[in-house]
């Protein structure tokens, strides 16, 4: 990557470029800032990313729709809750 000099606005602050991106950023002893592009997930995302056997699972049941079984009806709707 070549190197870009960004110089700061009247407020103190950089454009990347990039609207809505989120960065992780770190700060090293001699003042150096490293910005490193990154995702925002949910804490089920993670888990699941973090469980192989569950991912496994759930491939093995995408592979095999012939062994699906269908869902039991629920007597109850989330519009008769008050």
């Amino acid at each position: 990557m070549t190197p870009k000099i960004l110089t700061t606005d009247a407020r103190g602050r950089l454009s990347l470029g990039r609207p809505d991106q989120h960065f992780i950023v770190r700060e090293e002893e001699d003042g150096t800032v490293i910005l490193e592009p990154a995702i925002v997930m949910t804490e089920l995302e993670h888990r699941y990313l973090a469980n192989g056997a569950l991912q496994a699972e759930i491939e093995y049941a995408r592979s095999h729709p012939e062994q699906r079984q269908p869902r039991k009806k629920r007597s109850w709707s989330f519009s008769s809750i008050p």
